[in-house]
């Protein structure tokens, strides 16, 4: 069967041609603008294309000129089914790449036999070579000048998101020592409670007022840590992460990582295997706070995804002037299309429908900006982090290794040292 592309805005004309032409036992694809009609022609491979000139987005002079550096549309019939039928307009379709001009409103007693003429080969002409080319030349000012209003209008949206981008950085920031402020305060007044030999019960005996104590300071250390996380992902995205500089110790970094996320969650049966190569790497100069929140992430999301009876190894070596550190598990692994994305800002691989707020439940979910935060960092130290994994298999479990590169050396990136001016 015969392929027919057309490309038209109007519903009612949409409606018409198809009407005609599959009575008549050609196929209508349709395509209501510039790039969706782009998008069929390169799938659908139409015998013909009808165009209408006047779409919105790319007009139907530029779809054309387009159209033709598809593969296979070179020689395509395309003719321009337009109600642009101004001096000049049936020239400019032709020039632009038309085969032929069909004006609207359009014969319907005629169109079926004009479209199969154009389809056997009939072509109209521009008349003259000097009139072809002094409309060729029209037509190359026109799309110049397309571009330019094109480029300005970009140029203006672009210049508007980042103000809308740095509104809500700021509210973000703001928002943030809002909320905080007051967590603080509940917080300290329920570690004097907890501190309180008068307060009944203990922190195992379930349901005693010492226990709901301590399960509501829990609940507020990670409400406290979760708006951390969003402050930290709009103050990178800033560039206004502040950074200090100091030795660090890696060694020291890593076993304090793992102290807080054995004490913080529930026990997990996994076994935690630290390198010797740990200890030999030189100190190196960063940020230790930041650089301990990034490895813990990074660890927690192997916790997070390795099974009970898993294991986590964590080992380093010093590569001329960087330190290569990575944090290696036994885990259900990472689907190979997902590895770049992972580090994405509140990009989450599990089902939402099946979350759990937990840093140490196995599949325990977040907010998807633990790895986000920790590439901000890393990064801010003028270093680099990727992921590497066979595949994702719950089953036979083939694990997934993070790698971090951090300079010993001239640690932070200009944006982050010219914050601490």
């Amino acid at each position: 069967m015969t392929k027919i592309l057309y490309v038209e805005d109007d519903l009612s004309s949409q409606r018409l041609v198809q009407r005609i032409l599959t009575a008549e036992g050609f196929e209508v694809i349709i395509a209501d603008n510039g790039l969706s009609a782009i998008e069929s022609a390169r799938r659908e491979k139409p015998d013909l294309v009808l165009m209408d000139i006047n779409i919105s987005g790319l007009d139907g002079y530029e779809v054309t000129t387009r159209l033709r550096t598809l593969n296979g549309m070179e020689k395509t019939p395309i003719i321009a089914v337009t109600a642009a039928t101004l001096r000049g307009d049936r020239e400019r379709a032709l020039v632009a790449g038309c085969n032929g001009y069909i004006p609207k409103p359009i014969d319907v007693d005629r169109f079926s036999d004009q479209v199969r003429a154009y389809m056997v080969g009939l072509e109209d002409k521009v008349g003259t070579p000097e009139e072809r080319a002094q409309y060729l030349l029209e037509y190359n000012q026109r799309l110049v000048s397309r571009l330019e209003e094109k480029v300005r209008e970009l140029e203006k949206a672009n210049a508007e998101l980042q103000r809308v981008e740095k509104m809500k950085s700021d509210f973000v920031v703001l928002a943030g020592h809002e909320l905080r402020t007051p967590l603080t305060v509940v917080y300290g007044y329920l570690q004097i409670l907890r501190a309180n030999p008068a307060i009944p019960g203990d922190e195992e005996t379930e349901g005693s007022p010492r226990h709901l104590l301590s399960k509501v300071s829990d609940a507020v250390k990670r409400l406290s840590e979760v708006i951390q996380d969003i402050l930290n992902v709009s103050l990178i995205d800033a560039n206004r992460l502040d950074l200090s500089r100091e030795p660090v110790f890696l060694n020291s970094v890593i076993q304090s990582v793992l102290h807080n996320l054995r004490s913080f969650g529930p026990q997990r049966n996994l076994i935690f295997e630290i390198g010797q190569g740990i200890k030999k790497v030189p100190v190196i100069e960063g940020d230790p706070r930041r650089l301990h929140q990034a490895i813990g992430n990074i660890v927690s999301n192997a916790i997070k995804y390795t099974p009970e009876n898993g294991t986590i190894t964590i080992d380093a070596e010093t590569l001329e002037d960087v330190v290569h550190l990575w944090v290696k598990d036994t885990g259900v692994g990472i689907p190979p299309h997902e590895l770049t994305h992972i580090f994405e800002r509140f990009y989450v691989l599990e089902d939402v429908s099946l979350h759990r707020s937990s840093k140490t439940a196995f599949k325990g979910g977040g907010l998807g900006l633990g790895l986000a935060v920790a590439k901000g960092i890393i990064e801010a130290h003028n270093g680099k982090v990727w992921a590497e994994s066979p595949g994702h298999d719950e089953v036979k479990c083939p694990g997934s290794t993070f790698h971090i590169l951090l300079p010993i050396g001239s640690p932070f990136t200009a944006s982050a040292t010219e914050e601490q001016k």
